[in-house]
């Protein structure tokens, strides 16, 4: 499902794009808007969620979005805490990770934000991350998009249609979508970049506060300004984060201002952070010989600002190489340290499964389990090493609990159909591939999986019923998609 990332630019630059449609609203610059009532003309929350999720579709089909479960977890974990502090949460927020070096991240209907790997290797220290994930929880919660249609409606309402029909456009045919933003925009450029800063200020000042509230060091925002202003200098072009978050000398010197508002105390740093960024760099970064050089000479040189984070690095790399005896000590000793990590684990599972030790792994995680019984981490590491135990079974049982309480996830249906298909069930297995082309919304390919399935069903006239059943569900998904 990796595509080129180019898209991935565009896509922002859309997004942005629809974000900035005109505004003949007031300047006031404090002044929040009515929450329910703004926008409800334009948009409704059922309607933003459900194009929320044509969105979310398309983008899994059409970006290279990472499907970590720790990196997942970690990501999720982070949002929700600044979540929890926002006023006027509408939607469940879902954060999720794109492979890619630029340092950006977006926010669409429905609650999704999008972040990208370069932000998280960028950034200093988890304040900087989590600065701009509450900014764009901010855009969310104030229905920026949603404010933006309501506005360009009084004016004409098929601008609206052509630029979500053009955001829409750019994840399957990027230049053919950022003409039909172009064409729809083009008449009003000035008042569109008007509306984009106060948006920008309203998310800026809000996102501060979540920020602070949530326990992070609110001065996060103007470093993280500060530290790309310093970068995009050394570049041709601006970084793909200016363009779609422009950032005048004056914004840094706002959030400055803001920060000084709270009272601001010594934020440690996190362990898990410097996991994250390590693990980022080991598995999606460079080659292993690289990162075992690199990780190596952060070791010998002492630069690090938790040893853990570079020795969990190294021994990815190791792995990664195959060296999985330099791998295993790195891991043993980690985990000695502290044996519920579960960056550590996820190591520890991953080299079982090189090493065929399934039987000593079944049994760590399974004990673990016991504990968090629906954690991701834990519950696909199991299921990965029962497949490959030929514990078909038992795999299949973890993996459908787990999916009645996250329908979405891709890596889940991906085990499951592995599951079956090794497990000679291909009735079953045709139905879960249909659910993973459903979920990147390529609804003909579901379909036709559906129909292998029914081939399968014998005489099962109730399973052929609810075969069906979803087709007929899948059909008029996709003409819902079509008519947005």
């Amino acid at each position: 499902m990796k595509k080129s990332l180019p898209k991935l630019a565009l896509l922002s630059l859309a997004l942005n794009s629809v974000l900035a449609l005109p505004s003949h609203a007031s300047n006031k610059k404090n002044e929040l808007p009515e929450i329910g009532v703004v926008a409800s003309s334009a948009i409704s929350l059922d309607k933003e969620a459900i194009i929320g999720d044509a969105l979310m579709r398309q983008l899994r089909g059409q970006a290279p979005l990472i499907s970590d479960p720790l990196l997942d977890e970690y990501i999720q974990d982070l949002g929700n805490r600044l979540v929890a502090q926002a006023d006027d949460v509408k939607f469940s927020f879902k954060f999720f990770l794109i492979n890619s070096l630029e340092i950006n991240a977006f926010a669409f209907f429905g609650g999704h934000v999008a972040v990208h790997t370069g932000l998280i290797i960028n950034a200093k220290n988890e304040s900087e991350l989590a600065s701009v994930l509450a900014h764009e929880v901010s855009h969310v919660t104030q229905r920026h998009l949603a404010r933006s249609m309501e506005e360009r409606q009084k004016s004409s309402p098929l601008q609206i249609a052509s630029a979500l029909g053009g955001l829409l456009l750019a994840m399957a045919n990027p230049e053919a979508g950022m003409a039909a933003i172009t064409a729809s925009t083009a008449a009003a450029q000035q008042s569109s970049i008007n509306y984009t800063r106060q948006n920008e200020k309203e998310a800026d000042r809000i996102g501060i506060r979540i920020l602070a509230a949530a326990g992070f060091d609110p001065n996060g925002a103007s470093a993280f300004f500060s530290t790309l202003t310093e970068k995009n200098r050394l570049k041709s072009r601006p970084m793909a984060f200016l363009m779609t978050h422009p950032l005048p000398e004056s914004r840094v010197a706002d959030a400055r201002s803001r920060a000084a508002t709270y009272n601001v105390s010594v934020v440690p740093e996190n362990l898990n952070f410097h996991l994250a960024q390590a693990r980022i760099l080991a598995r999606y970064y460079a080659n292993p010989g690289r990162n075992i050089e690199y990780f190596s000479s952060v070791l010998a040189k002492e630069t690090y600002i938790f040893k853990q984070a570079a020795q969990y690095g190294l021994a990815l790399s190791y792995l990664a190489d195959e060296q999985y005896s330099a791998a295993q000590d790195l891991i043993t000793k980690l985990l000695a340290q502290d044996a519920d990590n579960l960056f550590y684990l996820d190591v520890y599972t991953d080299i079982a499964i090189a090493t065929k030790q399934y039987a000593q792994a079944i049994e760590r995680l399974s004990a673990q389990r016991l504990h968090t019984p629906h954690n991701q981490v834990l519950a696909l590491n199991l299921a990965n090493v029962l497949i490959k135990d030929k514990q078909y079974s038992r795999a299949i049982s973890i993996l459908k609990d787990f999916l009645l309480l996250n329908p979405d996830h891709v890596l889940a249906y991906d085990l499951l159909s592995e599951a079956y298909r090794e497990g000679q069930q291909p009735l079953e297995m045709h139905q879960v591939k249909a659910e993973v082309y459903a979920l990147v919304a390529a609804y003909p390919r579901a379909i036709d999986e559906l129909q292998s399935a029914y081939n399968f069903a014998g005489e099962k006239q109730l399973e052929k019923q609810r075969i069906r059943a979803r087709i007929e569900q899948l059909r008029d998904a996709q003409q819902r998609l079509e008519t947005l």
